[in-house]
């Protein structure tokens, strides 16, 4: 049997450029070396490139190739796990999908529009058991009227940018008094904010990914956050948060929410591995849901990872199923 040439595509354009990096360093150390070449190829504003430990080889856009020691090496897979643009907004799969190169993530449709989270609740809007936060989406270059927002929306408010791939430029508003500069915090992000309302719960995260032809939901993990919500210095700090996988749910809890889940799964056209995240609205069951991540964090300790595990799944065997499909 051949090995593949993967081209293991991390780095991008955001502040999660070391997370990136992380995740490719994982999934690399568990891709079966026996089926697959791994190229790890980093994307920066000012150049692709592979690195040889030596140099920098940039690689040709023209059919994203690498020449190395004059040999000219194509691409089987593109195995993109960059976090934010361009490799979670459809920019990289447009690219690959006119170049014919299969890649594991969600396809640029649907990566372009669950990188934008008021989309994303309309399409689905109407599964049966979900429910979504009551939300305003605004744009830099309207009015932000902070007594419009509050005669809307009840507090406390959720202020994120709309595009945001991380948790960058959030915000927990308890009153009035706090909307400008949240407002403002999340427009230095993007130029569309969504403001919405606090669902107090229980927050969880599952990976859902089809393997082998079949979707597979894995387990649930709880996210307790010690600060005030899950924001980006909750999920990159160390003992900001717990993380409990898999989370103490009953059975009937779990297969409700694995139909939802399946459910947005199929709506959205995703494809790979993606993670939804969602909240048990508390003293009941309902789902409210939060957002989708077409390209999840994979370093060791990320959620999916975690989840894979406790699956009693092989980690080498689920990355090598996202480049592998079955055979018709």
């Amino acid at each position: 049997m051949s090995t593949k040439n993967i081209a293991l595509i991390a780095g991008g354009f955001t502040g999660e450029y070391e997370v990136s990096i992380n995740s490719a360093r994982n999934i690399a150390a568990n891709l079966d070396p026996a089926k697959f070449k791994i190229y790890t190829v980093l994307i920066t504003r000012a150049d692709w490139f592979y690195d040889t430990g030596h140099q920098h080889i940039s690689i040709d856009k023209n059919d994203f190739s690498l020449t190395l020691d004059g040999e000219k090496i194509k691409f089987d897979f593109a195995f993109i796990t960059v976090h934010g643009t361009p490799g979670e907004d459809g920019k990289l799969q447009g690219y690959f999908d006119m170049l014919g190169i299969p890649y594991n993530t969600c396809d640029a449709t649907t990566s372009a529009i669950t990188m934008n989270k008021a989309f994303t609740k309309t399409l689905v809007h109407g599964i049966h058991g979900l429910n979504a936060a009551k939300s305003m989406q605004l744009h830099r270059k309207d009015g932000h009227d902070a007594a419009t927002i509050a005669a809307n929306l009840k507090f406390p408010l959720f202020i994120k940018p709309n595009n945001g791939g991380s948790s960058v430029g959030m915000s927990k508003v308890h009153n009035i008094a706090g909307l400008p500069e949240a407002l403002e915090k999340a427009f230095h992000e993007d130029d569309q904010v969504l403001v919405e309302e606090f669902i107090k719960g229980r927050e969880y995260s599952r990976g859902i990914a089809r393997l082998k032809g079949k979707i597979v939901v894995l387990p649930a993990t709880e996210i307790i956050s010690h600060k005030e919500f899950f924001d980006y210095e909750a999920k990159y700090t160390a003992g900001a948060s717990e993380e409990i996988t898999p989370a103490d749910l009953s059975d009937e809890q779990n297969e409700k929410i694995a139909d939802i889940l399946t459910e947005i799964y199929l709506r959205l056209n995703c494809k790979g591995m993606v993670r939804i995240d969602f909240i048990l609205l508390e003293g009941s069951q309902d789902f409210y849901f939060i957002e989708v991540n077409t390209t999840p964090g994979q370093s060791s300790a990320s959620l999916i990872p975690q989840q894979v595990r406790a699956a009693g799944m092989d980690l080498m065997e689920f990355y090598g199923d996202l480049i592998s499909p079955p055979a018709p």
